[in-house]
């Protein structure tokens, strides 16, 4: 029986760490359903493989041991804008959130039992192609003149990136908790981001949002760093605020935020089922892969 009770949940997983073994990649292979498997082995790059891989054990391991449904037995499938969904009926918590997200060095997890949720992770990092002020002039109608004045002010190009990337990943969480999609107009949203430095190993929750000029009372955004150059937002709406779920709130908005635990490949494995025959050309495709490309870019979840 589901317990009706669940806690907020914050996870992480080191990917760009992870060196898999033979015996590990092939075990993961296995523990994920064919259509991800398959989704996986598309990606070019043995690092965004290995990101997506991650995510699909960080939600496969959430569901089995938060809902108690059987690793193999959890239907995994994807709204018309991609996000991931449980398909399996979730009589006890209809609500139920979660939402991932992999870039840099990390794919993180955020998953709460009543409110919707959104959760980025950017880094930090000079473009690959063109100078600063070309890259902020090309990224100019995603931010308004508000977060570019802040964004300019912040000091030197490393001070004034790192502001940048994290205003991308506010308003990324908001897009992916509210599953609008890439053609939602940024500039709708207009982050105020307080205090204006964030520490590694504390979570803020000052940081408001204006929509369309007016402010949302019913949002709210848990910020940290995982590190000093990965940005974490997860952006918290009580149901119905932006569409309509009709679930009674039972949890504050104002929560406390949570911190994000560690964990490793062992970790992601402690309940996993394997659903799929070992496919040894699995191993040797992942083996084929460059690491990562000459520069920075930003992977689809």
């Amino acid at each position: 029986m589901i317990s009706p009770r669940m806690d907020s949940v914050r996870w992480l997983f080191r990917c760009g760490a992870w060196q898999p073994a033979r015996s590990e990649w092939l075990l993961a292979a296995r523990c994920v359903q064919d259509e991800e498997k398959q989704r996986v082995g598309r990606f070019v790059f043995a690092k965004d493989a290995k990101a997506a891989m991650g995510g699909r054990l960080l939600i496969r391991k959430l569901i089995a041991e938060k809902l108690k449904i059987p690793w193999n037995e959890i239907q995994l499938e994807r709204t018309t804008k991609g996000k991931p969904f449980l398909a399996n009926p979730v009589n006890v918590i209809p609500n139920f959130n979660f939402n991932i997200s992999h870039q840099g060095d990390y794919t993180i997890l955020a998953a709460e039992p009543i409110l919707q949720v959104g959760v980025d992770v950017m880094k930090t990092d000079f473009p690959g192609s063109s100078s600063v002020a070309e890259f902020f002039r090309i990224m100019n109608r995603q931010f308004t003149d508000h977060e570019w004045n802040t964004i300019n002010m912040a000091g030197d190009e490393w001070a004034q990136l790192d502001m940048f990337y994290r205003y991308w990943a506010l308003k990324e969480s908001f897009i992916k908790a509210v599953g609008v999609g890439v053609a939602f107009n940024l500039q709708r949203i207009e982050f105020h981001a307080s205090p204006l430095h964030l520490r590694a190993g504390q979570v803020f929750k000052e940081t408001i949002m204006f929509l369309d000029g007016e402010r949302e009372e019913g949002w709210a955004f848990e910020e940290t760093m995982l590190d000093d150059s990965h940005h974490v937002a997860v952006a918290l709406g009580k149901p119905g605020t932006v569409g309509n779920y009709p679930v009674q709130v039972q949890k504050n908005i104002s929560q406390e935020p949570s911190q994000f635990t560690l964990l490793t490949f062992q970790d992601l494995i402690t309940s996993a089922i394997p659903m799929v025959p070992e496919d040894l050309m699995y191993w040797k495709n992942f083996q084929d892969k460059q690491e990562k490309p000459s520069r920075q870019h930003r992977m689809p979840v």
